[in-house]
């Protein structure tokens, strides 16, 4: 799935939880997947850097905490990467 960059417009109509910013803490990008879990499939990938919004949704699964997001993509990605471990 292609990532799109929208524009100050269309970010206004983004809900959610907040922005964040993807960091794995290294080189690796960032997986997106379809639902909470390691072995959900990989919908995206997300390199540092990349700015992403929270719909305000958290789970813990597979003893990580996982946060759902709806820009750039829809999809779960681990909390830690956007600052959620807790």
């Amino acid at each position: 799935m292609e990532t799109k960059n929208m524009n100050d417009q269309e970010l206004e109509n983004v809900t959610g939880g907040e922005f964040c910013t993807v960091n794995t803490g290294d080189s690796r990008d960032a997986a997106i997947r379809s639902y909470p879990g390691l072995n959900a499939p990989v919908v995206a990938t997300l390199p540092n850097g990349t700015v992403a919004n929270t719909t305000g949704r958290f789970t813990f699964a597979d003893g990580r905490n996982w946060a759902e997001i709806n820009y750039p993509v829809q999809g779960w990605i681990k909390g830690a990467i956007l600052g959620y471990d807790y």
